[in-house]
């Protein structure tokens, strides 16, 4: 089924949404108050188990969130080295998405990439292997919102409901709680998801179908990653011109060049505590991942003949620092690869 999930590519998708817009009015009817149903169901039984399958980064954070409020967890992860926290503070760490899928009807998933969300939820040993009828699936990875439309279906064909919900804001607000979650997917369903994800972030925005939370996802990313960029650029000749990085920075974050990555992220060691450059540019969001993002967004740009030209070059540039050895240090570690590239 991954294959499949992976090769079908845009035609099948827009056939089978094609599809889904032509159901009876009755059948459309019976299907919103069966929504309406297990949604009301699912917020009664509030503190019943959770899944949570991916507690790396930006997974262990959230999940301990759920757990701060009040939430028993099901936990597993690829490496079993990350459940080890959960199992110590008595939550139950299984063996298989499988296995999660068995123990919750509500599950979380947070995965690098759309071939791990495939192989959690279609593998040999995947979610829909043991899925319960009515159950909420909720993926925060950021993936190819195509996948996540072909997840859905899947999903749907085993009598469950699958919806995206990336987030943004990064470590920092996953372990404050002040994660963005962007979702899609049913409406009827949003609050149901909005109660488990609030647990988690200060701001939950409904985007509309599937796929819609991940293509709001990936233009923030794009925007994330060119302005990342610009802001080392700034940075970089502001101290070569002998400029205070400091002063620099404050004098940024008044003015009009002011953004996330120049007054809450800033990429130059010394300015600010608390952010991958005050660690060597350790944990946060890795540039591996970032030019991941970057990547989507150019599939994204080419399917819908959309022009991305600075997204583009930001693409090329993450790509050469994963190629330089850059690829585990925060996305924001590019200020480090303008100092250190003679080519630039």
């Amino acid at each position: 089924m991954a294959a499949s999930l992976r090769f079908r590519g845009a035609a099948s998708g827009l056939r089978y949404w094609s599809r889904r817009q032509q159901p009876a009015v009755a059948s459309l009817a019976a299907d919103a108050f069966t929504h309406v149903e297990s949604a009301q169901t699912r917020s009664m039984a509030s503190k019943t188990p959770v899944g949570f399958i991916g507690v790396g980064n930006m997974g262990n954070p959230m999940a301990r969130n759920l757990m701060k409020h009040g939430y028993p967890l099901i936990i597993y992860d690829v490496f079993p080295d990350a459940c080890k926290e959960f199992l110590d503070a008595g939550e139950q760490v299984v063996s298989s998405p499988a296995d999660v899928a068995e123990k919750a009807d509500r599950i979380i998933t947070m995965l690098p990439t759309s071939l791990n969300a495939i192989e959690a939820y279609s593998g040999a040993n995947g979610i829909l292997k043991k899925v319960k009828k009515g159950s909420l699936l909720i993926d925060s990875s950021t993936i190819d919102p195509m996948v996540s439309k072909e997840l859905a279906k899947e999903v749907e064909k085993m009598g469950a409901v699958f919806m995206d919900a990336p987030v943004s804001g990064g470590v920092g607000a996953a372990r404050a709680g002040n994660l963005t979650f962007m979702v899609g997917g049913v409406e009827e369903e949003f609050a149901a998801a909005q109660e488990l994800l609030g647990c988690m972030g200060s701001n939950v925005m409904y985007c509309g179908a599937v796929g819609t939370g991940q293509a709001a996802k990936i233009c923030n990313n794009l925007l994330l990653g060119i302005s990342m960029i610009g802001t080392a650029e700034a940075m970089n000749l502001g101290i070569r011109l002998g400029l205070d990085p400091k002063l620099l920075a404050k004098i940024l974050n008044m003015s009009s060049g002011r953004c996330w990555s120049s007054e809450t992220y800033n990429p130059v060691p010394g300015v600010m505590d608390g952010v991958p450059s005050a660690n060597n540019y350790q944990g946060g969001f890795g540039t591996t991942l970032m030019a991941k993002d970057l990547g989507l967004a150019q599939d994204s740009a080419t399917s819908t003949k959309t022009p991305i030209l600075l997204g583009s070059q930001a693409h090329q540039i993450y790509r050469m620092m994963c190629a330089k050895g850059y690829s585990k240090k925060d996305f924001s570690s590019v200020f480090q690869f303008l100092r250190e590239e003679e080519t630039f």
